[in-house]
């Protein structure tokens, strides 16, 4: 059996289909983030089989309205269990939202029409419903890590109806 062919990407010519993670400069690397702030939600991971479940509740240096890292260059020496993505880590890292710009660039998927890169808009991942904004219910310091099951949710492991079309929505009359 064959693994079915991706059609022709309208994106060839951009930098993420042109070079390797590696090769991206700093600026490149940071543009690849498309601002959702999904990755800044506290997980859970069940030991037995692995299965990562997403809650609503934020790390506490996440400003949930801007969905931006209230402190970005001093966030690993502030919160412990800050991630910092590398083009190693994307590629193994399995708690990566399905919408996320560097997960779609290391499987040499296309980004979406609401991508900051594509749209030029950084507003576009909030109108695609693909952002955290307005459903954080707090951040990890007004949530004691036992009650945290109490706060899975399934929405930042999918990707909204509306982002998943090919082109930005027309807006409504």
């Amino acid at each position: 059996m064959t693994a079915a062919k991706r059609p022709p990407s309208d994106q060839a010519g951009f930098f993420w289909k042109t070079k390797t993670l590696e090769q991206m400069s700093d600026g490149e690397w940071e543009s690849l983030c498309d601002g959702c702030a999904r990755c800044c939600l506290e997980k859970l991971e069940d030991e037995e089989t692995g299965q990562i479940y997403f809650t609503h509740v934020s790390c506490k240096l996440l400003d949930a309205g801007l969905c931006v890292c209230k402190d970005y260059p001093n966030r690993q020496k502030k919160v412990a269990d800050c991630v910092r993505l590398t083009p190693e880590n994307v590629r193994t890292l399995n708690w990566l939202p399905p919408s996320c710009g560097y997960r779609l660039v290391a499987e040499g998927r296309d980004l979406y029409w609401w991508h900051p890169l594509i749209s030029g808009d950084p507003n576009t991942v909030h109108e695609a419903g693909v952002s955290v904004r307005g459903r954080v219910w707090g951040t990890e310091d007004e949530c004691e890590v036992a009650d945290l099951e109490d706060h899975i949710v399934k929405w930042p492991s999918v990707i909204p109806k509306r982002a998943r079309l090919k082109k930005r929505p027309l807006p409504k009359a």
